[in-house]
């Protein structure tokens, strides 16, 4: 049984841009506080860290899928040298209007790693900030974790099996095999 902790990007590794700019540059890209720690303690607990990311700034011309591709290279890098590894990294470079099957909220990155990994979705989790990778998250069969540092989810209808304030928090959940269906372990 191969579990893997699926992460956003923008919002959970690294800082997110203000509404309707994006990062599209690695000056840009500033790591959140303990994602190298959180990302490091999954590597040694043997979950697989997938990074599953809308990049709609691809779309809209803002930077090509070979300069996302060093970005990311960059993250990677830099990550490694804090002694933690990104097993891969899936991204949709298309537009909301697209209707393409791999952008968040549709589970199409989360299912193509797991076809690629053979990954458990049931026994892995999906990290993010905002409602479309909950409800991506949901629609692939992972537990997932809000970053209450997004934007609000403000329906009832895909509310997250957990919340936590960071990513150290929720890898503290995952990591301590909390049961997502005993709402008196909801942090």
């Amino acid at each position: 049984m191969v579990k893997a902790t699926f992460l956003d990007r923008d919002g959970v590794i690294n800082r997110k841009m203000p509404q309707g700019q994006y990062v599209v540059q690695w000056d840009d890209f500033a790591f959140l506080p303990g994602v190298p720690e959180a990302i490091r303690a999954f590597n040694q607990d043997g979950w697989l860290v997938i990074v599953v990311t809308n990049q709609r700034a691809v779309a809209k011309k803002l930077l090509t899928e070979p300069e996302l591709r060093q970005l990311h290279q960059n993250m990677v890098e830099a990550l490694g040298r804090d002694g933690a590894m990104i097993d891969a990294i899936y991204y949709c470079p298309h537009d909301i209007e697209d209707n393409c099957e791999c952008r968040k909220p549709k589970p199409g990155m989360i299912l193509q790693a797991a076809r690629d990994h053979e990954i458990q979705l049931s026994a892995s989790w999906m990290v993010g900030d905002d409602l479309r990778d909950i409800q991506a998250g949901k629609a692939a069969g992972c537990k997932t974790i809000w970053l209450k540092s997004g934007f609000p989810i403000l329906t009832t209808s895909f509310q997250p099996d957990f919340d936590a304030a960071s990513m150290s928090g929720a890898a503290a959940l995952i990591l301590e095999g909390v049961n997502p269906f005993n709402s008196g372990n909801r942090k």
